[in-house]
Formats: structure tokens, C-alpha cells, sequence
């Protein structure tokens, strides 16, 4: 699994919207679909943004940790 589905299976497990997710990163929902579809790589200090909105772990969400599921 790529870290974008990644992104996308942690937003939908939480029931946001890409609308939601963008307005807490403070971008635009086209821009966040744009990393969540995989056609841009989102910048790190986005990554950072989402994993704190989502107490997860950047390693899960990169693919690093094996083990590690995302802790909401």
C-alpha cells in the first residue's frame, strides 16, 4: 500500500470529508486530492499537520512500521 492510500484509509476510518482534512492542513480540498490520489507528494510539513490531526505515526503512514496501525 502506497502512503497515499494510507492518507485516504485514516481520513475515511474517521468519517472527514478531503474538505475537512484540507481546512485543518490549510489548503484547498483540489489541492489535498491532489496528495491523496497520488499525483503530488505532500510536503512534509503537511504530513506532520495530518499526522498530529490524526494521532498517527508518519512511519505508518510512509510505510516504515510494519506493525504500527494509526491511533485515534
Amino acid at each position: 500500500m502506497e502512503y497515499y492510500e494510507r492518507m485516504k484509509e485514516v481520513r475515511n476510518d474517521s468519517d472527514e470529508t478531503q474538505q475537512q482534512i484540507a481546512d485543518v492542513l490549510g489548503i484547498t480540498r483540489q489541492q489535498y486530492h491532489l496528495y491523496e490520489s497520488g499525483k503530488r507528494q505532500i510536503p512534509v510539513d503537511l504530513l506532520i499537520k495530518f499526522c498530529e490531526h490524526y494521532k498517527t505515526s508518519s512511519d505508518y503512514i510512509l510505510g516504515l512500521a510494519k506493525g504500527l496501525k494509526w491511533f485515534r
